[in-house]
């Protein structure tokens, strides 16, 4: 009878296993590359003729240089990257801390700093994360931009964030597609980069799937991201729901052998 409890309670956490990282593959796979298009740095961008948007002239401009930044890699040669991921439901837990190398070719490389928790959350969330991101750096940015071409900007206004204005869109796109985002998108009004988007998936990429919420802000100074801490949380229809939260902190002077900070 033991000996059944404890056949069937590994067969409840194969199981679960299975969900999770069918679910959270697919949740990954659909967000990741989007979240890749918002950490270019600042560039001297000049205006072009082709979008019309309805706001002030201003964040018009500022609405140009954000969707021509996109056309840049934004990823500096190393960064420090932490993530904390968890399974509420399940009550599980993980954590990495991790230097993170892009060389030519956009293909990322990880030296662990840190890996500790749950077994699950680091096999099915974390490494996963870390996959997609290889993934996402080798598809490079036309293919998701945030464009006119996709996507509808509607004005919402101006806002002060310290001593720095920003401009904020709503960001709808033309048609249901994977990989899109309803949602808002806040931009710097001097650099042209986002200083914070939130939002969901418009349309699921799998059944497994309710819903997909993302946030990212980029902590901004002197025109430069300093860090960028994501939050996604993807809830799915069998296991609840899948929580990450992701810092990357742009470290360009660190070397190979340099003290991590």
């Amino acid at each position: 009878m033991e000996l059944f409890g404890r056949t069937v309670k590994k067969l409840r956490f194969s199981m679960s296993a299975f969900l999770i990282n069918a679910s959270v593959k697919i949740g990954l796979a659909s967000v990741l590359p989007l979240l890749a298009l918002t950490c270019a740095f600042a560039q001297r961008i000049p205006m072009r003729n082709n979008i019309i948007v309805s706001s002030s002239p201003p964040a018009a401009v500022t609405l140009e240089r954000f969707i021509a930044n996109q056309e840049h890699d934004g990823r500096t040669s190393v960064e420090i990257i932490e993530i904390e991921a968890s399974l509420p439901e399940l009550n599980k837990n993980g954590r990495l801390r991790a230097i993170r190398r892009t060389f030519s070719g956009h293909h990322p490389e990880y030296r662990v700093l840190e890996i500790s928790g749950d077994s699950m959350v680091k096999d099915e969330l974390i490494i996963r994360y870390l996959h997609a991101d290889e993934r996402t750096a080798e598809l490079g940015n036309a293919s998701t931009a945030i464009t006119p071409a996709d996507y509808k900007f509607r004005y919402v206004g101006a806002v002060q964030l310290h001593d720095d204005s920003a401009y904020v869109f709503r960001i709808i796109p033309h048609k249901k597609r994977k990989g899109l985002i309803n949602g808002v998108l806040w931009i710097d009004g001097d650099t042209g980069l986002p200083v914070r988007l939130t939002g969901y998936l418009v349309k699921n990429p799998s059944i497994f799937l309710k819903r997909v919420n993302l946030t990212r802000e980029n902590v901004l100074r002197d025109g430069i991201v300093e860090a960028r801490i994501t939050h996604l949380l993807i809830d799915t229809r069998l296991v609840g729901s899948a929580r990450l939260v992701v810092i990357e902190r742009p470290t360009p002077d660190l070397g190979a052998e340099s003290p991590v900070p």
